[in-house]
């Protein structure tokens, strides 16, 4: 079990998107929870999300996976990394590095990604838009990083698949060892390679932009037959200039625009369906003989834990936790079967130590039916 050797509440009061921050020691005695034979095996993976960046002689390379056996064969001793994205999603070892965080918001954490890097291998000065804690590994990382972007920084294209900068001047230069976590805000530009073969997590958090909301919500509304409506107007006149937009025409175009979003319902729901889906492949498998809702239960009885997916995302409302959005599907229960709504959401595991001996039928199967789409798994 990792623990982070500050408070979480003084870090966010004083650094979360103000300041980056090198943690010394954030995490004690600090153990790798994957292998670089892991991260080589996660990355033949069809469904993984896997890179391969070199910049031997300046020269840059980038790949997406799955790779081959080949590629490891034929790789030199330096310069060359191995990145694996949403790696919480395929490995419940290095998934536990995300639990020291589970005090932010779920809708807000993005993945975890681990970087195998060999000697001199790193992705080159860059700039992320999403807040990342970097927790060293085994081996050693000079990181670099600069001020906050203001439009001084300029991009470069070394390779089509990386998005870096020339260069910029540094406010933290400094070396990361075994269990040091280096916090990087959106918009400060960093730049870390490996000094000798070593190992980085990088737990990210990510709002979602002001443009991809638009556009979720344009496919909302297409998607659920809203506003298939035209404006009418049967005291319509004759006007000086054909060409002329009217402010009252504008004003009632403007109304109809606005009438979805100012629905406070229809923006709970859409809010609750976009956030709760996952950026990143999720391991959803369907049991190939559907569990019926008496030997869902009798599981639970006999001691049974049913666990969720990784990285499957369940939430709620705050002011309404009679309603989860999981997956982007809505989920409603009866008003006596609240509890089992947040004990969903906010607890990736159940069992009768959480849900009490008198769980009520409904609740049997809404867990029943959750397991059958996949989205909730025993282990037999």
């Amino acid at each position: 079990m990792y623990q982070l050797t500050v408070s979480l509440d003084e870090f966010l009061a004083e650094y979360w998107q103000k300041k980056p921050i090198i943690i010394k020691g954030g995490f004690k005695n600090f153990e790798d929870p994957i292998s670089p034979d892991e991260i080589a095996g996660l990355a033949m993976e069809e469904d993984v999300d896997s890179r391969f960046v070199s910049n031997l002689n300046d020269q840059w390379v980038a790949e997406h996976g799955p790779f081959s056996a080949d590629k490891f064969e034929s790789l030199g001793e330096t310069n060359w990394s191995f990145i694996i994205q949403a790696a919480n999603h395929w490995h419940s070892g290095a998934a536990q590095l995300v639990e020291p965080f589970l005090g932010m918001p779920n809708w807000l954490f993005d993945d975890l990604m681990i970087s195998y890097s060999v000697k001199d291998g790193g992705v080159g000065p860059h700039i992320d838009q999403y807040d990342v804690f970097i927790i060293q590994g085994s081996g050693q990382r000079h990181w670099r990083v600069g001020a906050l972007d203001e439009g001084q920084y300029k991009e470069t294209s070394r390779h089509v698949a990386l998005r870096q900068i020339e260069g910029f001047e540094p406010i933290i230069d400094d070396i990361l060892e075994p269990g040091d976590i280096l916090y990087i805000p959106p918009g400060f530009p960093h730049d870390g390679y490996a000094l000798e073969p070593s190992m980085s997590y990088s737990v990210g958090f990510r709002s979602p932009k002001e443009q991809e909301l638009i556009s979720n919500f344009a496919d909302y509304v297409l998607a659920h037959d809203m506003g298939d409506v035209h404006m009418h107007n049967p005291a319509l006149t004759t006007q000086d200039g054909n060409g002329k937009i009217q402010t009252s025409d504008l004003q009632h175009l403007t109304t109809m625009l606005n009438s979805s979003l100012q629905n406070p319902e229809i923006i709970q729901d859409f809010m609750g369906c976009m956030l709760s889906q996952s950026r990143h492949q999720l391991d959803i498998v369907a049991p190939e003989q559907l569990w019926t809702a008496e030997e869902v239960q009798l599981h639970i009885m006999n001691g049974g834990v049913i666990n969720r997916v990784a990285g499957l995302r369940a939430l709620y409302h705050e002011q309404d936790s009679g309603i989860a959005y999981i997956n982007g599907e809505v989920i409603k229960v009866a008003e006596q079967d609240r509890a089992i709504i947040t004990l969903l959401c906010d607890q990736d595991w159940l069992a009768i130590e959480n849900l009490g001996q008198e769980i009520s039928s409904a609740n049997v199967a809404l867990i029943c039916e959750l397991i059958n789409k996949g989205y909730w798994f025993i282990e037999e």
